[in-house]
């Protein structure tokens, strides 16, 4: 197994698919201090939430790494908007070759991404798209998990090291209903007016018209006791709103 110091000494320059999470950032400290030139590279679509790409620029910024921020209509695909199972699939190749096309022209030819050794490769569509496109994942091949990451984040004094993990909005929405720009935003909308009550690792779900909240054991009192707060929030713009029985696991 190899590490990371050794991985950029052998590949010195690299484009490094940036999404501002906690294993993209900790490749991306790792990079600027292994390789010998590395740019991030945030693809913006409507999938994120407007957090993540300042905290992207944030990091970036305090790691002094260049960054280019591509804006990409995702939803234009409708292999994408469909939301088939295979959706990621067809969204990462989207992303990938948007970084691809940028980074050559920028003068880089191997793309790297924050994928790491506890990520699922059969439960992942996406990382077919990453190997049809030659993309590596330094992480993974470094044996490193989200564990390892975390800690070696936290030593390194990165702020993402406890950052939840946080999958694009899409997920929330079930296979086979079609993805539209309203969908996402009510999502958004509904998560980032939970952030700002205090809770971290949960999701808000799409369920016909109903808003399925899932939080982790240790936020469900929090959670009912701000209950009717977010019910007359979110009410704005689901019909319904419930409460998923079963916890989340922490991220």
């Amino acid at each position: 197994m190899i590490s990371l110091e050794e991985f950029f000494t052998e590949h010195q320059q690299a484009a490094l698919a940036f999404s501002g999470g906690v294993d993209s950032a900790y490749l991306l400290y790792a990079a600027s201090k292994y390789a010998a030139s590395v740019r991030a590279y945030y693809v913006k679509t409507a999938f994120q939430p407007y957090f993540e790409l300042d905290d992207a620029l944030r990091l970036a910024r305090e790691l002094g790494v260049s960054m280019r921020v591509l804006c990409l209509d995702a939803l234009g695909d409708g292999n994408v908007r469909s939301n088939p199972e295979n959706r990621c699939y067809f969204c990462k190749r989207r992303i990938f070759e948007a970084i691809a096309e940028r980074a050559k022209s920028d003068g880089f030819e191997l793309i790297v991404d924050g994928t790491n050794a506890s990520d699922d490769a059969s439960d992942r569509p996406g990382m077919r798209a990453l190997t049809e496109l030659n993309v590596l994942s330094p992480l993974r091949l470094c044996g490193l998990t989200k564990a390892d990451i975390r800690r070696l984040s936290r030593e390194a004094g990165l702020f993402t090291w406890d950052k939840p993990s946080y999958s694009c909005l899409a997920t929330r929405i079930p296979h086979g209903t079609e993805l539209t720009i309203p969908l996402l935003d009510r999502t958004q909308r509904a998560e980032s007016f939970m952030m700002r009550l205090g809770f971290g690792d949960f999701r808000v779900r799409t369920r016909g018209d109903t808003a399925l909240i899932q939080v982790t054991e240790a936020q469900r009192a929090p959670l009912y006791e701000k209950l009717s707060l977010i019910e007359n929030e979110f009410l704005k713009y689901y019909s319904e709103v419930a409460v998923d029985p079963e916890a989340r696991h922490e991220q």
